[in-house]
């Protein structure tokens, strides 16, 4: 039998791993998966409605310590406006199945927006885990983005530094906000995978 100190465990928990019965991930410069799922006004939204803007992809879990790391620092919120300033839509979707971490209703998702300040195009519900089988999302928070053709350009990180703690948002590399400008702007990506980090996804058995 294998033993995890406290310290191993929580190194264990953010590993990039693959649940069960996820899909392989999609190429880089292939069509973004589509996707039809209701938002939390109950509103049925496709990734493909879409198509003619760059799109933003976070995957979420509001009680997850990396996300609430990037949400109390007001980091992701910055990076929602941000987006939404350069006609970016930004998307965040919430794949935790009813019972597990993160599950949120619409109007808990509403509620959760509102009291966090956050500003994102919709949150999309994803209680059946379909659209993170089709992006092979393994973390919260995970990020993708999509250029105005519908093809994936990134997916990873949010940043580059490994942590729960507020005070290494600034001094991280900030990937993902490096990549939607590049993005919107037409431009080769430095880098267009990187490791995500975070919680795990737990996917939905139905």
């Amino acid at each position: 039998m294998v033993l995890l100190t406290r310290r191993g465990a929580l190194a264990a928990a953010t590993l990039p791993l693959i649940p069960a019965f996820a899909s392989a991930a999609p190429a880089i410069g292939s069509a973004a998966p589509d996707f039809a799922l209701p938002d939390q006004d109950g509103t049925v939204r496709r990734l493909s409605e879409f198509r003619g803007r760059t799109v933003v992809l976070e995957w979420t879990n509001h009680d997850c310590p990396y996300v609430r790391k990037h949400y109390n620092s007001s980091n992701m919120q910055t990076l929602q406006r941000d987006a939404a300033s350069r006609n970016i839509v930004w998307l965040t979707v919430a794949s935790s199945p009813r019972g597990e971490q993160g599950y949120v209703t619409g109007p808990e998702a509403k509620a959760l927006t509102a009291s966090r300040n956050a500003a994102p195009a919709a949150v999309l519900l994803d209680h059946r885990s379909q659209a993170a089988r089709a992006y092979a999302a393994t973390t919260t928070p995970g990020m993708y983005v999509i250029d105005a053709e519908g093809r994936l350009r990134y997916m990873g990180a949010i940043d580059s530094i490994r942590s729960t703690r507020v005070e290494d948002v600034a001094r991280a590399e900030p990937f993902l906000r490096d990549a939607m400008i590049a993005v919107q702007e037409g431009r080769q990506l430095e880098r267009a995978v990187t490791p995500s980090y975070g919680c795990v996804i737990k996917y939905s058995d139905a």
